[in-house]
């Protein structure tokens, strides 16, 4: 018996979650052989989202891109229609120019299927192989060894204008179709502001604490970037600046939450407080949350 045939869930820190779909399925309702490798390419995306990379960006500014040199699939068993399945993904070994990174899909406990995945870094005008970046490498081997991807920064808007702006412009101005005059207003100066960057000092989120009277935190302006959602990163803006809210003596955290992030503050303990109302053209509802 190998090693990649003792893997458990365990031996992975990112597991990617996805239900088997009608399509992907043969007569007797078993996944076809070849939708398993869509299944690792799939997880590789929430993998550099775990690195906290936006993979097109870092691999522009690197220099570089990354080429699939081998592609290999071991089965242990079948997934069926609707399976709920966990993809395992990590990167085993970087070599000069290459990495390998080792797969394995489960479904509950039980492994279904192992996977061998190499890149090679290359220069993506003539494929050409060139080194691993020394700074990528690091940030491979410190995720697989369980460091912090990112670091959470507060302070004042002189300290922090340039990220948080970043990120305000590309979500709320050119996501949500705010207008400018909308976005910026002279609270920011006051405010005490959160910024979430990634190891190459990239602005992936942004927020502000406000204290609109004695002892009562106003949180807004939240964003996280498109490529970064769903990877907690708006869990870790949102603690950051209830924990400042706290420290300060407020006893009461308040936000307007657009209706589509309901369910997220829901989560993080606040709750809906009269009607929905329209702000900047967008649904929202107010939410509180009491601080100990």
């Amino acid at each position: 018996m190998t090693r990649m045939t003792r893997m458990t869930r365990d031996d992975f820190r990112m597991l990617h979650r996805l239900r088997v779909r009608w399509a992907e399925v043969d007569m007797q309702k078993i996944v076809f052989n070849g939708h398993y490798l869509m299944y690792f390419d799939t997880a590789m995306a929430d993998y550099w989202r775990a690195l906290a990379l936006p993979y097109e960006q870092t691999m522009h500014d690197l220099g570089g891109d990354l080429y699939v040199k081998k592609a290999s699939v071991e089965y242990h068993g079948s997934a069926r229609y609707d399976d709920q399945l966990d993809v395992g993904l990590k990167c085993q070994r970087i070599g000069n120019s290459s990495i390998q990174f080792i797969g394995a899909i489960f479904c509950g406990a039980q492994l279904l299927i192992t996977s061998e995945l190499i890149y090679v870094y290359a220069n993506p005008a003539t494929q050409t192989s060139l080194p691993v970046p020394e700074t990528l490498r690091t940030i491979l081997e410190g995720f697989e060894a369980g460091e912090a991807m990112t670091m959470c920064q507060l302070g004042t808007w002189d300290a922090l204008r340039a990220n948080s702006q970043t990120v305000r412009t590309d979500v709320f101005v050119g996501e949500q179709g705010i207008a400018p005059q909308d976005e910026w207003d002279e609270a920011d100066a006051t405010a005490v502001h959160a910024v979430l960057t990634n190891r190459y000092g990239v602005p992936l989120g942004t927020a502000r604490l406000l204290q609109p009277q004695v002892a009562v935190g106003q949180i807004g302006r939240m964003a996280v970037t498109r490529l970064m959602r769903g990877s907690g990163f708006g869990h870790a803006l949102l603690q950051a600046l209830v924990q400042a809210a706290q420290n300060r003596g407020d006893r009461e955290v308040r936000l307007h939450a657009q209706r589509s992030a309901e369910g997220f503050y829901r989560r993080q303990g606040f709750v809906a407080v009269g009607e929905p109302f329209d702000e900047v053209g967008i649904a929202h509802i107010e939410m509180r949350r009491s601080l100990p």
